[in-house]
């Protein structure tokens, strides 16, 4: 299990103490991706989009400032994954990868339901 984590963010501080508890109960190990200091390449972003159930889109975070200065409204897919690789503020948070699939745990209950 792996979790996307930005430490200055607090939906992201509750879903990282979730994920933990989750993970010891269930003794599995949790990899905690600190992805402001280790941005993912753009080969993980291909392979984390495609866990997800969602449009590619709903992992980018639109209000950031990047996202206007790039113009991506209208952006492909490809573009998208591009921007985010550069600018890895752009990544939605937090996002939790478990059993080849992925969310983003942005609220107790959305996490809740992907650890059952």
């Amino acid at each position: 299990m792996q979790i996307y984590h930005n430490p200055r963010c607090s939906k992201s501080r509750t879903a990282l103490e979730q994920a933990q508890s989750f993970a010891a109960k269930n003794g599995e190990q949790l990899e905690v991706i600190e992805y402001l200091t280790t941005p993912p390449t753009l080969a993980d972003l291909k392979q984390l989009a495609a866990q997800f159930d969602t449009p590619l889109r709903s992992l980018v975070r639109e209000n950031e400032d990047e996202y206007a200065q790039l113009n991506l409204a209208d952006a492909s897919d490809d573009a998208l994954l591009k921007a985010i690789a550069a600018h890895p503020k752009l990544l939605q948070r937090p996002v939790l990868v478990r059993n080849g699939r992925a969310v983003i745990g942005r609220t107790p209950e959305a996490l809740e339901a992907f650890l059952k």
